[in-house]
């Protein structure tokens, strides 16, 4: 009989997160965020959290509810976004960013996922990122408090290559839009993005699903993530797996219509 990963409610999914966490969190921007189990360990409490995720939502939304709230110490991302409270905080001393190229960050958490200590990739050498000095902390007067150290560079085929740790968190917040209830878990589109390599980063891995389906639904090459990754799954209600706001609305309205292209352009 395969085993039953379902809890009651994102509420009890979070219950024993303590304080100090590190999060691996799923999403970008908001597409593919857990906005639920944001929401329920906001209201559970737990602070001074390690937050690892491409950026830190938005203001009002997503992982930007904890940041409001005072509720984190530190965070590994790739950009501050639109989010005003992360660049206040960051630049006010009292956060530290620790910000990493996008393709390195993903792989740092898939790496740890699978038991990788490290790895060598061209992408940084020659900057800050290998080379150290990127602010991580600021003062309250704006001096630098804490600076990223110097990482080691090596030639491998001819090429630079600076090395990176893996990363591995105490727990991982996933979105998926079908999951059974042994965990293995399918994701809708770009709502992927980072979902799969935040799951595989943590050592217990929460996933709140929009659709909850019996182990054997799902075909073996519909799955995305494996349930071995996978420790809780919360079934989302209808109206929480419809929560999907975004970050900002562009329509033909909001700019100038494309000035037309000559006819003889358009033949070429």
């Amino acid at each position: 009989m395969s085993v039953d990963k379902v809890v009651g409610s994102a509420e009890d999914a979070v219950a024993d997160i303590p304080d100090g966490a590190s999060l691996a969190v799923g999403g970008f921007g908001l597409a593919g965020i857990p906005w639920i189990l944001i929401e329920a360990l906001l209201d559970q409490g737990a602070t001074g959290l390690t937050v690892v995720s491409n950026n830190c939502g938005v203001d009002g939304a997503g992982l930007g509810l904890l940041l409001e709230s005072g509720r984190i110490d530190r965070v590994i991302a790739s950009y501050v976004g639109e989010n005003k409270e992360f660049a206040r905080q960051y630049l006010a001393g009292e956060l530290t960013v620790e910000l990493t190229p996008q393709g390195t960050l993903a792989e740092r958490m898939r790496a740890g996922g699978a038991g990788l200590g490290a790895f060598f990739t061209p992408t940084g050498v020659g900057t800050p990122v290998a080379e150290g000095g990127l602010p991580w902390r600021y003062h309250p007067d704006g001096t630098v408090m804490l600076a990223s150290p110097p990482k080691e560079v090596r030639t491998f085929h001819g090429r630079e290559m600076v090395l990176e740790e893996s990363i591995v968190t105490d727990v991982a917040l996933v979105r998926a839009a079908v999951a059974d209830r042994a965990g293995n878990c399918v994701f809708h589109a770009s709502a992927r993005n980072f979902n799969p390599d935040a799951a595989m980063a943590g050592r217990l891995t929460l996933v709140e699903a929009e659709r909850l389906v019996e182990v054997g639904e799902l075909g073996p090459d519909e799955i995305h993530l494996p349930g071995v990754f996978v420790q809780r799954v919360v079934e989302l209600t209808p109206d929480q797996a419809s929560q999907k706001d975004i970050e900002k609305r562009t329509t033909r309205g909001d700019r100038p219509d494309p000035a037309p292209v000559p006819a003889v352009e358009r033949s070429r």
